[in-house]
């Protein structure tokens, strides 16, 4: 009896071991990311399947640009999704990234109260538009917050040659969804990436889509490897294991149709080399 009930703990032991060998933790990745990339929804629709696929757990971070390259910089994430393309140039010939890819593109868009006190619906000219909201001084709610949409405004109102002060240019120091509520409740202006916009005239904001159409506000997304100077802890080849995945043809077009069933049409338009060169 008392073999026997060796040989069956010893099997329980042996049972146990290879099920622990077979069980392997997930890897971590730290993405610093822009809060329009969360706010549209295509972090929470692209993400699981690389969790997946590769078993890694993705850590996001969703801030302004400004603060996802300072992370990056400061060794604090591994991969970087942002917007803010003079930025990104300066980041990489800092040496504190060692490769970026083209990922997306999309549009920046005024959008606004229906009675749109400033007069600005139907134009596509965004400069003349800033300029007629700053002339009647109507409330605009800015980010404020070093984000790739506030590096974009702030190029914008010093294209129209105003330097926006007074009551009724907010600085918010919010991320997009915040600040669109904000625009919503004050009955002001704001500037914002259009998948954003869209995806939160689901959660129903009477703010209306007034300007847009200007190349001045088109919008590309890059990712970025950060530099592993930065400490043993960067996971360098996650990274690139990462951007090579979010690059590839069949994720592009996945990118390519978010937004579509909903919206009637895309949030993002696909931009990678790998996209490009399909077919070829």
């Amino acid at each position: 009896m008392k073999k026997i009930f060796v040989i069956i703990l010893f099997s329980v032991l042996i049972g146990c071991t290879a099920g622990s060998a077979a069980f392997t933790e997930p890897q971590s990745l730290t993405l610093a990311t822009t809060t329009s990339t969360e706010n549209s929804g295509l972090l929470a629709y692209l993400l699981p399947e690389f969790e997946k696929e590769y078993n890694v757990k993705i850590d996001v971070i969703a801030v302004g640009t400004g603060q996802a390259l300072q992370l990056g910089e400061d060794g604090n994430a591994d991969v970087l999704l942002v917007h803010a393309r003079a930025r990104e140039d300066a980041f990489m010939a800092a040496g504190h990234g060692v490769r970026r890819e083209d990922v997306m593109y999309n549009d920046f868009v005024v959008v606004g109260p229906p009675d749109d006190p400033a007069g600005v619906r139907g134009m596509n000219d965004v400069t003349a538009a800033f300029q007629k909201i700053a002339a009647a001084q109507a409330t605009f709610i800015s980010r404020g917050d070093d984000s790739g949409t506030h590096i974009k405004e702030q190029a914008v109102w010093q294209n129209a040659g105003i330097t926006p002060t007074g009551d009724w240019y907010v600085s918010a120091g919010q991320g997009m969804g915040a600040v669109l509520t904000m625009a919503d409740e004050q009955k002001g202006y704001t500037l914002t990436d259009r998948g954003t916009y869209l995806a939160r005239t689901l959660e129903g904001i009477d703010l209306e889509l007034l300007v847009e159409g200007d190349p001045l506000v088109f919008n590309p997304y890059g990712v970025i490897a950060v530099n592993p100077d930065k400490g043993d802890h960067i996971q360098i080849d996650l990274a690139n294991q990462f951007i090579d995945w979010l690059i590839s043809a069949p994720i592009q077009e996945r990118i390519g149709v978010f937004g579509v069933e909903k919206f009637g049409m895309p949030l993002f338009t696909p931009d990678s080399q790998p996209w490009q060169d399909r077919g070829r």
